[in-house]
C-alpha cells in the first residue's frame, strides 16, 4: 500500500511541478507592420523537438503570423523525428525561411531543405546526411533508399537540385568539385550552398537576415521551449531512455530485499515517472499507455497481498507493454529495456557478492539465525531418563496408548504388538516424543 501511495503521490507532483507553462515570449514593441515569429531548432532532432515546433507554430498560427524563420544549428537526429517535422512545415501556409547559424547536419539539412528559402551565416554547413542506426552503423538498404528518396523529394518540392541533397544522402554520387567524391558525403558550406542554389544568401546574423527579407520593421517574437519541453527533449534522448530505465529497475529490485519504501524504491519509481512524463510531453505517449501503466502498478502492489503470481506476472506484462507503447519505436524501446535488464541483474549480482550475504540484499528474506540448544531453543524434550523403568499400561496399548511410569502418564508405544489395561510394562527404548514399551512378562522371557 505504501508503493502505491508514494507512486500516485510522486506522480501527481511530477505532473503539477512540470506541466507545461505558457510560451517564453520576447516581442520587439517597437515593430511595424507585419508579424515574424523566429522559432530556434538547436541540439539533437528528436520527438521533443517536434513537440516545440508543432506548439510554436501552432501559436504563431494563431497569431496571425506572416513569416516563420527557423534558426537552425543542429547536428542531426531521429529520421522519424525530421519526418514528421517536415510534415509540419509543408502544412504552414505562410513563407518559411531557414537561417543556418552554424550547422544543419543530417536530419538538420533535411528540415532546412523542406523551408521556402534558407540563409546561411559565413561559418555554417549544411548535409553529412547518411543515415545512421543508434549503434553508429549504417543503416540497412532499405532505410537508406527511403532516406535518399525523401531528401531528393524535400530539395523538389521547393524548387531545389534534387542532385545535391541526392549526395548529401548517398556516398555513391560523385562531386569532386564540392568536396564529395564518391564514398564521401557532401557537405556544403555557405559560398557553395549559394552557387547550387541551395542558399539564397549569406548574412551575418539575425539583424542582416531581417534586412534581407524586408522584416527591418516587422514585430518580431521569439518563441522558446518551456521547461517542461526542455526537460522533455532531455528525457527522450535515446541514450537518456535506457538510463532511467536501468535506474528504474534497479532502484525497483533493491527495494524487493528492503523493509518498507526507501530511497531505492523511490529512486526507481521517480526514474519510471520521470520516463512517462518525458514521453507525454512530447506526444510518444497517450492516456492509454499511462492507464496501462497505473493497472500494471495496481496489479504488482495485488501481489503482495494475494501471492499467486499470475497477477505480479500480468502486472509486469502491463509496465513492460506501456513502456513499448510510449517508445518512439518498437526495436529502440526493445533495445533500452533490454540494456535496464542486463544493467540490473549485473549490479544485483554486483553488490550481493561485494556486500556478503549477511549484510548484502537478501538478508532481509533469508533468516540467518539458528535456534540452538544452548541458547534455550528445544524443538522437543527428549526423555532419555525413561529407558530401563517400568511401570503400567492404563489404557489397551494397540500399539499406542497411556501408560503409568515412575508416576507419570506418558504417552507410549508398543514395539507393534497388543498390551491388555493394567499389564507390567517396561520402557525400552526413547525417540524423541517417542516411548517405546513393552509387556514386563515377555522382557523376562526374552
Amino acid at each position: 500500500m505504501k508503493f502505491l501511495t508514494y507512486s500516485l503521490f510522486a506522480v501527481a507532483f511530477v505532473w503539477l511541478f512540470f506541466a507545461p507553462g505558457s510560451t517564453n515570449v520576447h516581442a520587439n514593441e517597437e515593430g511595424q507592420g507585419k508579424l515574424v515569429y523566429v522559432i530556434p531548432i538547436e541540439n539533437e532532432v528528436e520527438r521533443g523537438l517536434e513537440a516545440f515546433l508543432e506548439r510554436s507554430i501552432n501559436e504563431a498560427m494563431d497569431a496571425g503570423a506572416d513569416q516563420l524563420i527557423f534558426e537552425i544549428d543542429t547536428p542531426g537526429g531521429r529520421v522519424d523525428a525530421a519526418k514528421q517535422i517536415a510534415n509540419l512545415l509543408h502544412d504552414v501556409s505562410v513563407p518559411t525561411t531557414s537561417y543556418i547559424k552554424n550547422d544543419a547536419l543530417s536530419a538538420g539539412s533535411y528540415i532546412a531543405l523542406n523551408t521556402d528559402n534558407i540563409y546561411m551565416s559565413p561559418q555554417a554547413t549544411m548535409g553529412a546526411s547518411g543515415v545512421i542506426n543508434q549503434d553508429g552503423t549504417e543503416a540497412d538498404k532499405k532505410a537508406q533508399s527511403a532516406w535518399l528518396a525523401a531528401m531528393k523529394s524535400a530539395a523538389e518540392s521547393k524548387g531545389r537540385d534534387p542532385l545535391y541533397a541526392a549526395a548529401m544522402a548517398d556516398k555513391d554520387v560523385d562531386l569532386p568539385e564540392y568536396g564529395a567524391p564518391k564514398g564521401k558525403f557532401l557537405t556544403l558550406g555557405p559560398k557553395q550552398a549559394v552557387e547550387v542554389g541551395y542558399a539564397k544568401d549569406i548574412v551575418k546574423n539575425r539583424t542582416a537576415l531581417l534586412h534581407q527579407l524586408g522584416l527591418d520593421k516587422a514585430t518580431i517574437v521569439e518563441t522558446q521551449p518551456t521547461f517542461a519541453e526542455k526537460l522533455a527533449r532531455f528525457l527522450t534522448n535515446p541514450i537518456v531512455v535506457p538510463i532511467l530505465l536501468s535506474v528504474a529497475s534497479l532502484g525497483l529490485i533493491v527495494e524487493l530485499y528492503s523493509p518498507g519504501f526507501g530511497v531505492p524504491g523511490i529512486m526507481g519509481v521517480t526514474a519510471l515517472i520521470l520516463f512517462f512524463y518525458g514521453h507525454v510531453v512530447a506526444g510518444l505517449a497517450g492516456m492509454e499507455a499511462i492507464i496501462l501503466l497505473l493497472i500494471g502498478i495496481a496489479l504488482i502492489v495485488s501481489e503482495f497481498f494475494v501471492t499467486s503470481g499470475i497477477l505480479g506476472f500480468l502486472g509486469i506484462g502491463a509496465v513492460v507493454g506501456a513502456l513499448f507503447m510510449s517508445g518512439a519505436s518498437i526495436s529502440g524501446m526493445a533495445v533500452s529495456i533490454a540494456i535496464a535488464l542486463i544493467v540490473a541483474i549485473i549490479a544485483a549480482i554486483i553488490l550481493f557478492k561485494t556486500i556478503g550475504k549477511e549484510k548484502g540484499l537478501l538478508k532481509h528474506i533469508i533468516l540467518l539465525d539458528s535456534t540452538k540448544t544452548e541458547l534455550g531453543y528445544v524443538a522437543s524434550e527428549n526423555r532419555l531418563e525413561l529407558i530401563g523403568l517400568e511401570g503400567t499400561a492404563v489404557t489397551n496399548l494397540r500399539p499406542s496408548g497411556t501408560a503409568l511410569i515412575d508416576g507419570e502418564r506418558i504417552d507410549v508405544v508398543t514395539e507393534g504388538g497388543y498390551i491388555p489395561k493394567d499389564a507390567a510394562i517396561s520402557v525400552v527404548k526413547v525417540e524423541g516424543n517417542r516411548v517405546v514399551v513393552r509387556i514386563k512378562t515377555e522382557e523376562k522371557k526374552s
